[in-house]
Formats: C-alpha cells, sequence, structure tokens
C-alpha cells in the first residue's frame, strides 16, 4: 500500500492562495463577461422558440435530439480532458498556470454565464444555431471539469515504479500514453464519464429551454419536452418523458458503460485476479461475433501498428536528442501584445461596469457569498456521510454494482430542478423551510460527484491489497483505516472539488425558485445571480459572479490543493 499516513503539517504545501496567474485569469474572465454583454445588448429584444409538443410520438425525436446534444459535449469534454490534463500533470511550469485556470473554469456558475452566452451567440449568429452551440457549451461545462480532475489525479498518482519501468524501456511519450496512463487512469475516466452524462442530464432541461425576456430559446428535445409538461401541469407527458429518459439511460447503461467497465477491469493494479470481474452481456457478445474480430483483425490492429509508428518517429525516445528548432520570437510577442492589449481592454470596460454597483449592492454580496458558503458546506457533510460506506460497497463487489450502478444513474440523471418545485411546496410548511430546500438541491447537485468517484476508488483496489487484510485477521475498523481510506484519499479529493463546485452552480436554481406564478427566494449569492438575471442588471450579475469565482478559487487553493498535493505524496498505489 502506500507510505504510511503522516500528521497533515500546513508547512508542507507551500501554495498561494492568490497567484499572479490568478489575477490575469480573473481579468481575462470579466473582459469576456464584459464582451459577451456588449453583444447581449445588440441582440433581437424579441425572439420566439419553436412549439413544444406534448404528443408521445414526439419523444423518440426529441430523445435522439438530446442525445446527439449530450454525445457532442462529451466528445469536446473528452478531448479537452485528456490534452488539458495531460499538461497539468506532466509540466509543474504549465501546472501553475492551467491548474489555477481550471479552478475558475469550474466555478463558474453555468446558469449565469449561459444568458451571456446565448445572447452574444444570437447577436452574430442565426438563432437556432446560436442556441444550439450554446445548450452544447452549458452542457459541455457540466461534463469536463470533474473528467478532466479525475484523469489529472490519475496521472500524479501514477506508481513511481511504472514510471521507472517506462523509462528504462526508452517508451516515448505516445507510447506511454497509450499502454501506460491511459490504461491506468481508465477506471477512474469512466466513472466519471458515467458522472458527466447523469450532469449533463441535470443540466439538459436549462440547456433546452432558456428565456431572457422576450427572448425565447427553447430547443426541441427531452428536457423542453419535460419542463412543457411541467408548465401545463401535464401529469401523463411528465410520466411518458420521465419514462423515456429513464429507458435511454438504461440502454446507454447497458449497451456503453457496463462493457467499458467490463473491459477496464484488465487494467486493475492487482498481482491476483479478482473474484468476481465485472461482466456485460453485451460486451461478450461482441467479443464472440465474427464481424467484429474481423474488424479489429483487418482494419483496427493495422492502423493500431501504423498509428505507433508514426508517433514513434515523431516523439523521440528519451534516449534520443531533441532537436531545437531555431526561429524568431516576434511571432510570439506580436500575439501576446495584441492578447494584452484587448485583455486591458475588457478590464477597462468591466471595471466601468462595475463602478455602478451601490454600496448597499456589495453588502448584499458579502452576505449572500457567506450563506450560500453554509449551504455548501452542509450540503457536502450530508453528501460525504452517505457516499462512503455506500460506494465502497458497490464498488467492491460487482455484483452489487451490477444492480445498483443503473440506479444510482437514473437517480443522478433526473432533473431535480423539475421535481424541485415540488418538494419546495413540502418544505416550507416548516420553520426554515426555504433553507433546508435549498441545501436539499444542493445535496442532489453534488452528492453524485462524490459517489461515482467513490467507486471508482474502491474498484481500483487491488484484490492482492484485499487478501492480505484477510490473512493479516485485521478488523473492520483497521481494514478501513490501514487500506480502504487511504486508497479512496485521492479519489476523495477529486470528487470532493467536482462536487463543491457543484454546488456552487446548483445554488442559483436552490435559492431562487419560480413556480405557479410566485416567486420564492432566500438570503444567497446564487439569488442573487439569479434575481439579476431575471431584471437584466448585468452589474450586478458580473459583480455577483465574480464574488462567487473569486470565494471558490481561495477555497480551492487554500483547501482543495492542499489535499491533492498530500494525495500526490503519500497516498499512491507503490
Amino acid at each position: 500500500m502506500a507510505k504510511s499516513p503522516r500528521l497533515f503539517k500546513i508547512e508542507q504545501f507551500t501554495v498561494r492562495i492568490i497567484a499572479w496567474g490568478d489575477i490575469v485569469v480573473l481579468v481575462g474572465l470579466a473582459g469576456l463577461l464584459y464582451a459577451g454583454v456588449r453583444l447581449a445588448r445588440d441582440a433581437s429584444t424579441v425572439i420566439s422558440g419553436p412549439v413544444i409538443s406534448l404528443s408521445p410520438s414526439a419523444l423518440p425525436l426529441y430523445a435522439s435530439l438530446s442525445l446527439g446534444r449530450m454525445t457532442a459535449a462529451y466528445i469536446l469534454s473528452l478531448l479537452f480532458t485528456l490534452v488539458y490534463g495531460y499538461f497539468a500533470a506532466r509540466n509543474r511550469r504549465a501546472e501553475r498556470v492551467l491548474l489555477p485556470i481550471l479552478d475558475v473554469l469550474q466555478s463558474v456558475p453555468i446558469l449565469s454565464f449561459l444568458p451571456v452566452v446565448l445572447l452574444s451567440f444570437s447577436a452574430v449568429l442565426p438563432q437556432r444555431l446560436a442556441a444550439e452551440l450554446a445548450s452544447i457549451v452549458l452542457i459541455f461545462t457540466s461534463q469536463a471539469w470533474n473528467m478532466t480532475f479525475a484523469w489529472y489525479q490519475s496521472l500524479i498518482t501514477i506508481p513511481k515504479e511504472l514510471r521507472e519501468v517506462s523509462t528504462v524501456f526508452n517508451v516515448n511519450a505516445a507510447l506511454r500514453f497509450k499502454i501506460l496512463e491511459l490504461p491506468f487512469a481508465a477506471i477512474s475516466l469512466i466513472w466519471n464519464s458515467m458522472m458527466s452524462w447523469s450532469g449533463g442530464w441535470f443540466f439538459l432541461m436549462a440547456a433546452e429551454i432558456f428565456s431572457v425576456g422576450q427572448r425565447d430559446f427553447r430547443l426541441p428535445g427531452l428536457g423542453a419536452y419535460l419542463h412543457e409538461a411541467a408548465n401545463r401541469g401535464d401529469i401523463g407527458a411528465i410520466l411518458w418523458g420521465i419514462g423515456t429518459l429513464i429507458l435511454v439511460i438504461v440502454a446507454l447503461d447497458q449497451l456503453v458503460w457496463r462493457p467499458l467497465l467490463a473491459w477496464s477491469d484488465r487494467f486493475k493494479l492487482e498481482m491476483v485476479e479478482g473474484e468476481e470481474a465485472p461482466t456485460s452481456w453485451f460486451y461478450d457478445a461482441l467479443l464472440s461475433s465474427n464481424l467484429v474480430n474481423w474488424f479489429l483483425d483487418r482494419v483496427y490492429h493495422p492502423f493500431s501498428e501504423r498509428l505507433d509508428t508514426f508517433f514513434g518517429s515523431t516523439f523521440p525516445t528519451p534516449s534520443q536528442p531533441v532537436v531545437e528548432k531555431s526561429g524568431r520570437p516576434w511571432l510570439l510577442y506580436l500575439v501576446g501584445s495584441i492578447g494584452g492589449m484587448l485583455l486591458l481592454y475588457g478590464a477597462f470596460g468591466a471595471g466601468q461596469m462595475l463602478l455602478s454597483i451601490q454600496l448597499k449592492q456589495c453588502a448584499d454580496i458579502g452576505l449572500g457569498v457567506l450563506a450560500t458558503l453554509l449551504r455548501v458546506v452542509a450540503a457536502l457533510f450530508l453528501a460525504f456521510a452517505w457516499t462512503v460506506p455506500l460506494g465502497v460497497a458497490i464498488g467492491t463487489s460487482p455484483r452489487l454494482a451490477s444492480i445498483l450502478q443503473p440506479l444510482a444513474q437514473i437517480a443522478a440523471s433526473l432533473p431535480a430542478t423539475a421535481l424541485f418545485p415540488v418538494v419546495l411546496l413540502f418544505m416550507l410548511r416548516f420553520p426554515g423551510g426555504l433553507n433546508l430546500a435549498a441545501i436539499l438541491l444542493m445535496l442532489m447537485g453534488t452528492q453524485w460527484y462524490l459517489l461515482f468517484n467513490i467507486i471508482a476508488g474502491a474498484a481500483a483496489i487491488p484484490q492482492d491489497l484485499k487478501y492480505t487484510t484477510v490473512l493479516l485477521h485485521m478488523s473492520r475498523w483497521d481494514r478501513w483505516r490501514i487500506l480502504i481510506l487511504p486508497a479512496l484519499f485521492p479519489y476523495i479529493i477529486t470528487g470532493g472539488i467536482a462536487a463543491s463546485g457543484g454546488a456552487w452552480n446548483a445554488s442559483i436554481v436552490a435559492e431562487y425558485v419560480q413556480f405557479g406564478g410566485r416567486t420564492f427566494h432566500t438570503v444567497g449569492i446564487g439569488s442573487l445571480i439569479a434575481d439579476a438575471t431575471e431584471a437584466g442588471n448585468y452589474p450586478l450579475l458580473l459583480a455577483a459572479t465574480l464574488s462567487m469565482i473569486l470565494t471558490v478559487v481561495v477555497i480551492n487553493r487554500f483547501w482543495w490543493r492542499r489535499l491533492y498535493r498530500l494525495a500526490e505524496e503519500n497516498y499512491r498505489m507503490e
């Protein structure tokens, strides 16, 4: 197992809370928001969306459209994850820049950024194309960050002996990626991909139904269908929509995720074979298919070998000298100068907009940040309390996983934003009902990040280490203290940072709810953002959004980044 646990010492981790790179990123983000607001003001004042049919016969088409948007967003998320996380993990200098940017990006409140994205796109693109691109961007932002953190966490916790073997055999970067890094991270990536799809379904309704004033950006899809059915109070249509969503989730589980889990079991880091390997009827059917075997032998393997040869000649091995190309840096300086001037222009415009914020609004923002922070902490504690034991049980028992994994995916994928008004009406009967309901909705948006990461961590524990605990007659408590919790620690940190960002994002819909012609809201930064969006108060929207981002960045830098370092130093599987 890993090194014996040591006491946590603050002086071991000299991490600056706010670095100069953070300031540049925040200023750049403020400039982008300002540019989006300027474009939004030029957009059409009246935009009408398509009519959403509640006929069950329309559901196959709507399901296909939603699935297409989800697939496009996932492909973008996977490409972003592999490239961004690789450079952040492999280059310490790049890590100092890329991780702060990732902290900022995952802390951007999706639903406060969507109006700016939609209106700015609609100012320069046709309405339907603008709405489609904006919906894919929204789904992308709900999928990419936890996958990137999981990929980064896997890369920095690869056992040193495996890296040393790749160095001894002069394995180049491309081959090391194929035979070491990607297989080592496969289990974590697959479980986080399932979580990303669940997060995408969670925000699907917001992605397909969005309006700002008289601008209606509806898109035909499952999310729009469920939203329209809820607005009309059509219980039958709601049941048809939820049934179709569950059917799609179960089909994806059986045809995509279960086969991938069965395939990824070969990459577990262990010396002995596990007692029960994950199984999949569809994966077994593919292995026995003559057509698939012909494709692998005649197409895939030859293509893979040619690709290896190409990358082997393109990327030299560590023993081969790297020839540095001489060139003039004037182009880099020119691009940097233009980017710097655009950055200063955007920062100046954002600064002018922020100067219009009144002192009372600043006090409201500070109080809102504090109130939302307390709700986020409460939601995280509740999520940790039940996801750790259940996640370990599912991850260590393939038989239990085959039963509970699809149920967890369905529960994580159901649009809680559609069910929340009903929960809210029930919770309002109790003292502090809206505050409790807000924590409950934050919990719905955070707990699954933790659960899926803990399942992945438990599934990756080597079977030989489990046998060792049995041979040593360890008690249940010692098994958890010495093996399970240290092995899960990197995955818990990855799930925690994604869950924290999800809770801050969920605050926008948890603290400000419109239902039945009435508006329910409570004190919080999410409520301020939602209210500013509804009123078109762009200065307050910009100030509240930047305040939330800055708060999340400080928390990530002061707390989660130090825990990442602790996981990297003390809790490797080696």
